[in-house]
């Protein structure tokens, strides 16, 4: 008989992940998540949240380059183009007119 190969904490870990996953379905992640992230949002205020967006954004601008958000924009324009059709950037672009409009009289 082989002797068993201790497990990594990583490996724990994923091993754990997939039993709470299997016992109570992949939302439970989904809330846990969002009951954290609303409770440090009150505890550090939501601009916590947009600080470390743009600390996170300007890594990886320093690791990507500039090249990359292009490349991830037309990746997303297209995907949201296959997804509604074309004419669904002349539905918001009015949409978005409107509310400016609207917002200027204010």
């Amino acid at each position: 008989m082989a002797p068993e190969k201790e497990m990594t904490v990583r490996e724990a870990g994923k091993k754990g992940g997939e039993t709470v996953k299997q016992r109570y379905g992949p939302e439970f992640y989904s809330r846990i998540g969002k009951k954290g992230g609303e409770t440090v949002a009150e505890q550090r205020g939501r601009e916590f949240y947009a600080e470390i967006g743009k600390k996170g954004g300007e890594a990886l601008k320093a690791k990507h380059g500039r090249e990359f958000y292009a490349e991830i924009g037309r990746r997303g324009g297209e995907t949201v183009k296959e997804r509604h059709g074309q004419e669904y950037y002349s539905r918001i672009g009015k949409k978005g007119g409107r509310a400016r409009k609207h917002t200027e009289k204010s």
